[in-house]
């Protein structure tokens, strides 16, 4: 999913800016003189020659190959090279081009290409280069990208999935089903043995792994599709049923993403937080995140720990290590785009003793027994690239992403992400206007 956090930070950086941003794509059939490459084999049986070891050299298309994507790269990233182009060291799929004049970059996902630039011409000059070397398909402004559907107005940019959400709703049939307002019932608890086993744990997975996707655009089921994941080896109809409670929440709005607006600054802020031992199974922790950049959402996530905690502070400093390395890595990306954070990120956690235990290196014998990578937080604040600060728990944004919470509270939770719908915001927009004529 780090391609995705990589077109939510390159949209939310061009909708600040206000950059054009143009997607291209490679031709589906692969042909071409660039598109073949020899494979050398012995001759074919019955066929005879006078000078001996001789082999075939055959001239195949890429397409329907499985090294297809990483020859199509290979050459693309070695053309990009070549006429000035660097490839970011926070992640290869990204090539940065700059100078006093302009800005440029490429982001690359298999045959998909997003560019991105502060001026047209530099576009234009690009487009014309790959049009004229590898025959590339020109699709215009962005507006479709790996399933993910952007809207751009004057306000900001709009990032959501609702042809993929619809999809889903009429293949399992829920279009017309009755909505609900949590994608998860408050203080229900999932195990392995909830009721009968499902004939055909295929529906199950099938389903899961769709909605998987859909929480590249909504944070708000994210949890809910965390605790659904833990049983795709053995699904109940428990557990499918309440699979169908989160499609039965995605109904009322299937527009709904998120919303980048155009009057933000970049300062990165982390919330975080973790529900101690809340796995009835494995008594593990349920670490929680979501990033912000100015004041867009670009990152987030539910995961549960590794290992048991023996304390909630330390269930707490361990969620803290992981948002650390995340922050770690945006700053890498935002540093090889050009444009470094100028202040450390401020990071809010609910929990006192976690922050004691991150800013304070004499509580030897509270913290002893946690792993040494986990201190990336004492190190990381000591270098200024974070600043950890207390948040209440009523005011901590993270919290949806480790429990289920009642519907008033979720309703909060939901409210402070930048989620918008924004085909109804367009459908009132155009009602407005009908009123004005």
């Amino acid at each position: 999913m780090e391609v995705v956090v990589h077109l939510e930070v390159v949209v939310h950086l061009e909708a600040i800016q206000e950059a054009s941003v143009d997607e291209m794509a490679w031709p589906s059939n692969f042909n071409g003189k660039y598109d073949i490459f020899g494979m050398r084999n012995s001759v074919a049986p019955g066929f005879h020659s006078d000078k001996p070891n001789q082999v075939c050299k055959v001239l195949r298309s890429l397409y329907g190959l499985k090294q297809a994507s990483r020859q199509w790269n290979a050459k693309l990233t070695a053309a990009l090279l070549r006429i000035g182009f660097v490839q970011a060291k926070s992640d290869p799929s990204l090539f940065i081009k700059s100078n006093s004049d302009y800005f440029v970059g490429i982001l690359v996902y298999v045959d998909d290409i997003i560019i991105t630039s502060d001026s047209l011409s530099p576009i234009d000059d690009l487009k014309k280069f790959l049009d004229s070397t590898f025959r590339i398909k020109d699709l215009g402004d962005l507006g479709y990208f790996l399933g993910i559907e952007v809207a751009r107005s004057s306000a900001g940019l709009n990032l959501c999935q609702r042809k993929y959400t619809l999809d889903i709703l009429e293949e399992c049939g829920f279009l017309d089903c009755k909505p609900v307002t949590s994608p998860i019932v408050p203080g229900q608890k999932l195990m392995h043995n909830d009721g009968p086993l499902l004939a055909d744990a295929g529906v199950y997975r099938r389903l899961v792994g769709r909605l998987l996707y859909l929480t590249a655009t909504r944070p708000d089921i994210t949890y809910s599709v965390q605790q659904l994941s833990q049983f795709i080896d053995y699904p109940t109809k428990t557990h499918l049923a309440a699979t169908h409670c989160v499609l039965r929440y995605l109904k009322p709005a299937p527009g709904k993403g998120i919303f980048y607006s155009t009057n933000s600054d970049i300062h990165l802020k982390a919330f975080t937080d973790s529900d101690w031992a809340t796995c009835a199974e494995t008594r593990r922790s349920i670490t929680g995140f979501c990033l912000f950049l100015g004041d867009s959402l670009i990152s987030w996530k539910s995961k549960k720990q590794h290992t048991i905690s023996r304390s909630s502070s330390e269930a707490e400093y361990r969620s803290l290590a992981g948002v650390v390395c995340e922050i770690q890595w945006l700053w890498y990306l935002l540093t090889d785009m050009g444009i470094p954070p100028s202040k450390p990120a401020v990071f809010f956690c609910d929990n006192k003793s976690a922050i004691a235990i991150g800013e304070n290196s004499v509580f030897h014998e509270r913290s002893k027994h946690i792993e040494i990578d986990c201190h990336v937080v004492r190190e990381k604040v000591q270098q200024g690239l974070i600043k950890l600060l207390y948040i209440t728990s009523s005011n901590q944004i993270a919290d949806g992403f480790t429990k289920a919470l009642p519907s008033p509270q979720f309703i909060q939770f939901t409210s402070k992400h930048g989620l918008q719908d924004f085909y109804y915001v367009h459908q009132c927009n155009i009602f407005l206007l009908s009123l004005n004529d």
